[in-house]
């Protein structure tokens, strides 16, 4: 697979609401990463995918979507566009983490891309 799912991300009006019943119904292990998301750890023995827990704003309605993985984030964005899609959010930075955008698919999903920062010594 050349564009693997690397993140998964819920998002919802509250965040603690989130917490509480992913933590009890899952047993997932929750951990903060600032005031709006709490960081989905990978199941043990790399089982599983990470994700997130988010909470949005009024302009942003709940949500589950996946990140993909690319190396050139807005050839892929334009690619998607290009295809049917419309762009949902612009080409934005995670300090530490890289870059990431969202569209919605011609059929609405709301997909997530991904360009990783290279990690130090890579």
């Amino acid at each position: 697979m050349t564009n693997p799912v690397i993140h998964f991300e819920i998002g919802g009006r509250d965040l603690g609401r989130l917490t509480s019943f992913y933590s009890e119904l899952f047993g997932w292990q929750l951990q903060p990463a600032g005031p709006e998301y709490a960081l989905v750890p990978a199941g043990a023995d790399g089982v599983g995918l990470g994700g997130g827990l988010m909470q949005t704003g009024d302009a942003m309605p709940p949500y589950v979507t996946v990140y993909v993985a690319v190396d050139d984030l807005r050839t892929m964005l334009d690619r998607a566009v290009g295809l049917g899609a419309k762009t949902v959010v612009e080409p934005t930075e995670i300090p530490g983490v890289g870059w990431f955008a969202m569209f919605t698919d011609p059929d609405g999903n709301l997909i997530g891309l991904m360009h990783q920062q290279p990690e130090a010594g890579t």
